[in-house]
């Protein structure tokens, strides 16, 4: 089976993940600006969420890109990741509506440490199918990155009961690590190609 299906379906669901978000930005009742500031909690906790799901999916798009195909495990693998996502406007909403406490805080760790691991399992899903000499596969690499997310996240959940103010700035400083381009795949796929045309020129 091809990609596209799977693609479109994703992307359909990650927009309407979006857009669950914004609604819960509600219109203050007051017309001066110091009616804005109760709302300042939601807006930081949509803000952050917001770059996180677009983080996925672009992330998402670069690694369906060098997937020739998929099966039955990786479409589940899919949905596996997509589920702790659409989880996200729920634990968006509950931290922002109680001014970053403790138990949202934590909770919304918590999600964003499945979503992580539901995201490796669909990268691993894919290289058992396409290989570990897939382009997927060389482009992963030892996955440093990814491997120091789970590893922040796993500290910042019990540390949201202690200090939640810390545990939301090293949910930040990930989303800020991954905010700056990945371009493992863009890399492999710049190489293969250059690989391609001095093999079809030696040919020549």
């Amino acid at each position: 089976m091809g990609t596209t299906r799977l693609e479109a379906f994703s992307d359909g669901v990650l927009a309407i993940i979006i857009t669950i978000m914004v609604l819960e930005l509600k219109v203050p009742h007051g017309a001066e600006l110091p009616a804005l500031r109760p709302l300042l909690p939601v807006v930081l906790s949509y803000v952050l969420s917001f770059v996180y799901i677009g983080i996925y999916w672009n992330n998402h798009h670069h690694m369906l890109h060098v997937t020739q195909r998929v099966n039955g495990k990786v479409l589940w693998a899919n949905l596996h990741l997509l589920f702790w996502l659409s989880l996200v406007p729920f634990v968006t909403g509950w931290m922002g509506e109680n001014d970053f406490a403790a138990a949202p805080t934590a909770l919304y760790g918590v999600v964003l440490l499945m979503a992580a691991v539901a995201y490796w399992v669909l990268e691993r899903a894919i290289v058992a199918q396409e290989g570990r000499e897939s382009l997927l596969a060389r482009a992963l690499g030892r996955d440093v990155k990814g491997k120091l997310s789970l590893v922040i996240y796993a500290a910042a959940i019990p540390l949201a009961f202690v200090h939640p103010e810390l545990s939301n700035a090293l949910y930040a400083a990930v989303a800020l690590m991954w905010l700056i381009p990945d371009t493992r795949i863009e890399r492999t796929l710049q190489a293969e190609h250059a690989r391609a045309a001095a093999s079809t020129q030696a040919g020549d």
